[in-house]
């Protein structure tokens, strides 16, 4: 599968640049920090590294794969690898390629007080947009975290194994509000100009419990939002665009009637009434009825979906009416200081929970669907990130051990013979470095509710 020669291939590129880490600055600590779309951002522990130095690395890198050096797995123990590559051996979560020159091509760019390695394909005539906003989101998270003294896997497996769970929870679901809360008073101060809030993000970002969040704090704040359902705006369904295997493709934006959307939002804007259509989705067409709505001076317009920030849907017009945010699961506790919990990990498997619970979805259902939805991230979600005025991360630092308690079972249906075993075997693996966990202290509006089921944000 193409996605697990990426996997193979990333994975050796971390191998190499660990020991190129070492051999070229000995007295210093690589940590791999955080992911961004196709690429990873990394730091030295102890110092800075100039442009000259990521420089360096860049071709030190690119040198070791061109010599073709030899990786080794010595055994596999404890959800580790142990690969040997000349001298160095090095402990990995995920397998790699068994030589360095099967990695796919990728650059190292200077990026803040480290490097990102970038691993796009992108049109080298285009220029590469650097996540500053994204990354500005991880530090914020990882400043959070520094203030309560946590900054690895062991230490929230620690709060579990020593009976604070209930802090523990307590701990991330403040922080998490405490974000929620500051958007709305950022809202509220800028009230004479935003009359449009904009919310985007990818797969099983908890988008839908954000935005019933957020809506209570907007309430507090003396504002009464109403939304706009994007979904009714599909066009007929013998309309839609097919993909290249000939599927309907609901994730483009060419889906929905762009055209009629921005009419209806600037007339909103306006003050004016409107009649929204309504889609039904059994027969693929629009119904008869229509929606009554009009924008209040104390009202607010919310706007959720993955199309939420491409700039094709937003009116030409002002656009200091609009208020951009972007959500995703950011997990930012690493397993140690060079193995990461990936954040496609993480939220495949909050998409795994709850289509096994709520839709009653095998978990090889899920695993088939997903590269489909990854493109769609990837084609519409990931590339506007950016033109977002607040990032925000969904992700719970307990998660993983909570959802380490609910999806063993389900992925233990994927049998030996299945094309999907391999990842099963990974994501196992990987959440057997998370304690288990008690999930009925969860909070029943917290974002992890809309996943692992009973959240009074996303009813049933």
């Amino acid at each position: 599968m193409q996605e697990t020669h990426l996997n193979l291939s990333r994975q050796t590129v971390k191998l190499i640049l660990i020991k190129t880490v070492q051999d070229l600055f000995p007295d210093d600590t690589l940590k791999i920090a955080y992911s961004i779309p196709e690429g990873v951002f990394c730091r030295l522990l102890n110092s800075a590294l100039s442009i000259r130095e990521v420089k360096q690395l860049n071709l030190k890198l690119q040198e070791e794969v061109r010599q073709d050096l030899k990786i080794s797995l010595l055994k596999y123990e404890h959800g580790y690898y142990h690969y040997q590559i000349n001298d160095r051996i090095i402990k990995t979560i995920y397998p790699a390629h068994d030589h360095t020159s099967l990695v796919e091509p990728f650059q190292v760019i200077p990026f803040y007080d480290g490097f990102i390695v970038n691993f796009s394909q992108r049109d080298q005539d285009l220029p590469l947009i650097l996540p500053e906003k994204l990354a500005a989101t991880y530090e914020e998270s990882q400043k959070g975290l520094e203030n309560i003294n946590l900054e690895l896997v062991s230490d929230i497996n620690e709060y579990i194994s020593s009976g604070r769970t209930l802090e523990l929870i307590s701990l991330a679901e403040a922080l998490q509000e405490k974000k929620i809360v500051n958007i709305a008073d950022m809202i509220l101060s800028q009230r004479r100009r935003i009359r449009v809030i904009l919310i985007s993000g990818p797969s099983s970002s908890g988008k839908t419990s954000f935005t019933r969040r957020l809506a209570i704090q907007l309430r507090v704040n003396g504002l009464k939002p109403i939304s706009l359902g994007v979904d009714d705006y599909f066009v007929e369904r013998e309309q839609t665009p097919r993909d290249e295997n000939g599927n309907y493709d609901f994730d483009t934006i060419k889906a929905l009637d762009v055209a009629l959307l921005q009419k209806h939002i600037k007339e909103l804007i306006k003050g004016e009434t409107v009649e929204t259509p309504l889609f039904d989705f059994l027969t693929g067409t629009r119904k008869k009825e229509t929606k009554t709505m009009r924008l209040n001076d104390d009202e607010i317009l919310i706007i959720e979906g993955i199309h939420a920030l491409n700039p094709k849907l937003i009116p030409s017009g002002n656009k200091n009416v609009f208020y951009k945010i972007y959500i995703s699961a950011l997990f930012e506790l690493n397993v140690d200081l060079i193995n990461r919990t990936p954040t496609t990990e993480v939220r495949m498997i909050r998409r795994m929970v709850r289509d096994a619970r709520s839709r009653g979805f095998s978990p090889e259902n899920t695993l088939k669907q997903w590269p489909s939805v990854r493109r769609g991230e990837n084609n519409n979600v990931f590339k506007y990130q950016e033109e977002a005025d607040v990032m925000i991360n969904s992700s719970l630092i307990y998660e993983m051990n909570a959802l380490s308690a609910l999806a063993p079972p389900i992925l233990e249906e994927i049998k030996k013979d299945s094309p999907y075993y391999d990842i099963k075997e990974r994501l196992i693996s990987l959440l057997s470095f998370f304690q288990p966990m008690d999930t009925a202290q969860i909070p029943f509006n917290s974002i992890l509710r809309e996943f692992i089921g009973n959240s009074i944000c996303f009813p049933e």
